[in-house]
């Protein structure tokens, strides 16, 4: 299993973080290092959409609180988590039972993300979810012990789908990554589609991951006749749709496709000649105002691709630093010892960054803030290789994310 530690963050002596590393139980009990895992992909299909710049993000936010409270020792780990259920649950149970992890990020697949929060709940510990996308995590599967940041699989098709079935679209057919993210995206999606007067034709599956030709699952599509094929997908997946859709001519004949698990990194992949007029939903975009812009240029820098940052990127900024904040205000010793005390704490200190601007955490661990529907630039309208969308609509906070009222939140109804 490979597992890379980044110890560039332990602050204060190395010697005694290194040691604390090496204490079990008991002796750890005296080390006040806080300690954030990043669970990510760093080689599989979404390893461009999370991967090193959610680590990159994260050490963001860990220099920036070391600058305001040198006497707090931080400490960060990343892993790869191989986009495998099994492999991510071996690396969080390692994490929060030998390495002292207190809180571990990202998790870009719903399904490990739904078994790291029975495993947070179980050991009262702490989990916040920036690359997992299923709703179910605030949903049937929410827990007391960890929050979903970013985008969610209700947000997302939520801005989306209403606008295009309004501009016409209002018949879909589906391809579906078939795994609990993808099929959650799919039917939160459909219930959008109907919802605005729309009919759902159909859906294809595809085996997730390895899927690499989706030309079967594009023409079976296309042969419904729906005027919109959806992509319940992401990453790599979604790049390679929209490319071999375009390839297969599906765009030019007249039929939309609408990636509702896109983020702005797919754009410049796919290319704006491809891309051109899809459209996306994402709680932040580099180019909106001058912070999103300042950290936008401070991600590039640090990033060997020149890639900008994602909301999910972001989010692992914002979701650090306000953890850190709780961290402050409850000391390091309370935040250690529970990860339920320490998200009392995040709830009870407004949470405002240059990512999301003002945000609240709600009772089902949703963390609520707008969203914004873009659509891709033409290339004549680019001016640079990340400026690629044009903002279209935007959706205030209270109406961003599932109502409450239809939440299936347990905690809800304990």
């Amino acid at each position: 299993m490979t597992q890379t530690i980044s110890r560039r963050t332990a602050l204060g002596s190395g010697l005694a973080a290194g040691a604390a590393l090496a204490m079990p139980g008991i002796a750890r009990a005296a080390d006040q290092t806080i300690r954030i895992g990043v669970l990510t992909d760093m080689a599989g299909t979404y390893a461009f959409l999370t991967g090193e710049g959610s680590v990159l993000a994260t050490q963001f936010a860990i220099d920036d609180f070391h600058k305001q409270h040198p006497e707090i020792k931080v400490e960060l780990l990343s892993a790869d988590m191989q986009l495998k259920p099994d492999v991510a649950l071996a690396i969080a149970g390692d994490w929060y039972d030998n390495k002292g992890v207190d809180l571990l990020m990202d998790l870009p697949l719903s399904s490990a993300a739904i078994a790291v929060g029975e495993m947070a709940k179980a050991k009262d510990k702490l989990a916040i979810f920036t690359g997992a996308a299923s709703s179910i995590l605030t949903g049937e599967r929410c827990g007391p012990n960890h929050l979903h940041w970013s985008y969610d699989t209700w947000g997302v098709p939520h801005a989306i789908v209403a606008a295009s079935v309004k501009d016409g679209g209002d018949s879909w057919y589906f391809v579906t990554a078939d795994y609990a993210y993808g099929q959650q995206l799919a039917r939160d999606s459909a219930s959008f589609v109907t919802a605005a007067g729309g009919t759902v034709l159909g859906e294809a599956r595809y085996p997730f991951p390895n899927t690499t030709d989706f030309s079967a699952f594009l023409l079976q599509a296309k042969a419904s006749g729906a005027k919109v094929i959806g992509l319940a997908n992401g990453g790599v997946d979604s790049n390679n749709c929209i490319k071999q859709a375009a390839e297969f001519g599906i765009m030019a004949s007249g039929t939309k496709v609408v990636g509702v698990g896109l983020l702005v990194n797919n754009i410049p992949a796919i290319g704006l000649q491809a891309a051109q007029g899809v459209r996306l939903a994402e709680p932040y975009y580099w180019d909106m105002n001058d912070g999103t812009r300042a950290f936008g240029r401070r991600f590039q820098a640090g990033m060997k691709t020149g890639a900008m940052p994602n909301s999910a990127q972001g989010g692992q900024y914002s979701a650090t630093m306000h953890y850190l904040k709780a961290v402050v205000a409850m000391g390091p010793e309370k935040a250690k010892e529970s990860g339920r005390a320490a998200i009392a704490q995040m709830k009870a200190i407004p949470i405002q960054d240059a990512i999301f601007g003002s945000s609240t955490i709600r009772e089902d661990g949703r963390v609520i803030h707008p969203m914004y529907l873009f659509e891709a630039k033409a290339p004549a309208e680019s001016k640079e290789e990340w400026d690629v969308l044009k903002l279209k609509a935007t959706i205030p906070a209270d109406q961003a994310f599932r109502p409450l009222a239809e939440d299936k939140c347990p905690m809800l109804h304990a």
